[in-house]
């Protein structure tokens, strides 16, 4: 019977890795496989794959615009849906439990509420920012929306 453990591996399978620099009769000897002299033949020699022969590179073509706001709040977003199936009616909902619940990565970070789906559980939520749509979705199924600015 075929055992898992016993099936060795194909014939040419494995090779020997190739010894460089070890004599003219091993095949790789003398300037092992790097050809004749030159930058690319030299000990750390060769250019980044972005070197473009001393072509004025791309990123320096290419016209600069904009800025990147580094102040910028970066929310988490979360869904009505998502409570929905998630947690139980009654249950309390902060960024703790988002993440304990994997909506969220990150619990001391900002969590946004927005009002994709409906809900139909009253539950008490508390988030940095809410949308108008999901804050009157859950007072309408019963619950309560917390917003805490940070």
């Amino acid at each position: 019977m075929l055992k898992l453990n016993e099936i060795g591996m194909p014939r040419g399978a494995n090779r020997d890795t190739k010894r460089r620099g070890r004599g003219i009769g091993s095949g790789q000897g003398k300037t092992g496989g790097r050809g004749n002299k030159g930058q690319k033949a030299r000990s750390g020699g060769g250019v980044p794959p972005w070197f473009e022969g001393g072509q004025m590179p791309l990123n320096r073509r290419l016209p600069k615009r904009g800025f990147t706001n580094i102040f910028k709040t970066q929310f988490q977003l979360v869904n009505l849906d998502q409570l929905e199936d998630r947690f139980a009616a009654g249950q309390k909902v902060d960024a703790l439990a988002l993440a304990e619940a994997g909506l969220v990565r990150h619990p001391d970070r900002p969590v946004k509420l927005l009002g994709r789906g409906a809900i139909a559980k009253a539950l008490t939520v508390e988030v940095t920012r809410a949308s108008q749509a999901a804050i009157k979705a859950i007072e309408a199924a019963g619950g309560s929306v917390t917003v805490q600015e940070q």
